[in-house]
């Protein structure tokens, strides 16, 4: 149940690392031009069907979304004031960068708390245009809670013109579904395939508003790869998703995801029938939970918001501190349950690979 952090790979993506090593081996450098003309594309139009995106060449790909958002970040002019509008619910890596930033005197990061959920479309809104922000960010689903940002693609759409808006959509992305296309060209987009996909790390990516006229400061050579044997001078910006393209990477990631998008569609498989099938077992996980009266695994400590579908695929349980959510997550690892935590927060998660007769009684057995 830690499947939120790292789903299990299919089997099929083994042979995807091997086709990978062959392709490099066989083709030495002319295994770019199958990469950037084949098997990016191919990812691309499988990331812009699942998330109903008009144009997937302004789907920018990188080993994990830090670069891109750092890469985003960089197209601000840090000689001038830039003010950023968050949640205190963005994860670790958003979160650790922009008090880094903070650090500089021209830089001011709003943080609107998360809880009440009910009230934080309205509060995140109102402060979004009330304030001159250059950028706002804030997560589709929370890592820390599992809730789901109330009307998050619904508020993006309204927001103002002169301010840049990212979705954080990790714990999103083919978990819930998830309906891009009326604001495709307002917001930045970033996941991966590290949790729900199923596809291992190494393989973010982040939609580019098609209208973008951003030069990010961090850019790698990459961003010249249409023009490479042409270059002149000065540093030019393409209108795909080359703009925000870093440098050289491993690309075995990129044929595991592919892999993982073929057995899915073979199968019949969609973000949809997991999202059911997910909720499926979080129903008979509730119903388990209430009737075993568990001391730490009971309603009163569930962050929740929605529980019919105001959540991502775990939920979170407040255990009174952290040593009291190591004790949980040691006894369950003992029952071969499988959980993480964060501090004083122990999280279960939902996965495909539970079978249909799982009641989850077992975590709860003394």
């Amino acid at each position: 149940m830690a499947c939120h952090s790292h789903h299990y790979w299919p089997d099929v993506t083994l042979d995807a690392v091997n086709a990978y090593w062959q392709d490099a081996a066989e083709m030495a450098d002319s295994k770019w031009d199958k990469i950037f003309g084949e098997k990016i594309p191919a990812f691309q139009r499988g990331i812009a069907s699942t998330l109903n995106l008009p144009d997937p060449a302004q789907i920018a790909l990188a080993p994990n979304t830090h670069e891109l958002i750092y890469r985003l970040l960089s197209a601000f002019d840090l000689s001038k004031p830039l003010r950023i509008l968050t949640t205190d619910g963005e994860f670790y890596s958003f979160a650790r960068q922009l008090m880094r930033l903070e650090e500089l005197s021209n830089v001011e990061v709003e943080r609107i708390p998360t809880e009440p959920f009910d009230t934080l479309p309205q509060r995140f809104e109102q402060a979004l245009h009330s304030g001159d922000y250059q950028l706002a960010y804030a997560s589709q689903v929370f890592f820390d809670s599992g809730v789901a940002f109330p009307g998050l693609l619904e508020l993006a759409a309204r927001k103002p013109e002169g301010t840049e808006m990212v979705i954080d959509g990790y714990h999103a992305f083919f978990a819930r579904p998830t309906d891009l296309s009326a604001i495709a060209d307002k917001v930045f987009y970033t996941a991966g395939s590290y949790k729900y996909l199923g596809a291992g790390e190494g393989m973010c990516f982040m939609s580019i508003p098609r209208n973008c006229q951003l030069r990010p400061l961090n850019t790698g050579w990459f961003a010249e790869m249409a023009e490479l044997e042409n270059r002149t001078g000065g540093v030019g910006f393409g209108n795909d998703w080359l703009r925000f393209a870093g440098a050289t990477m491993d690309y075995s990631p990129l044929y595991k995801a592919l892999a993982v998008l073929d057995l899915y569609q073979q199968e019949g498989i969609t973000v949809d029938s997991i999202h059911a099938y997910v909720l499926q077992n979080q129903r008979r996980f509730l119903a388990a939970m209430d009737a075993a009266e568990h001391p730490l695994l009971n309603r009163d400590n569930l962050i929740a918001y929605d529980l019919d579908n105001g959540h991502g695929h775990f939920f979170t349980f407040r255990c009174g501190s952290a040593e009291n959510a190591e004790l949980l997550q040691s006894q369950l690892r003992g029952k071969n349950v499988l959980c993480d935590r964060r501090q004083q927060l122990l999280r279960l998660g939902f996965a495909l690979y539970h079978p249909e007769e799982e009641t989850f009684a077992r975590l709860f057995c003394e």
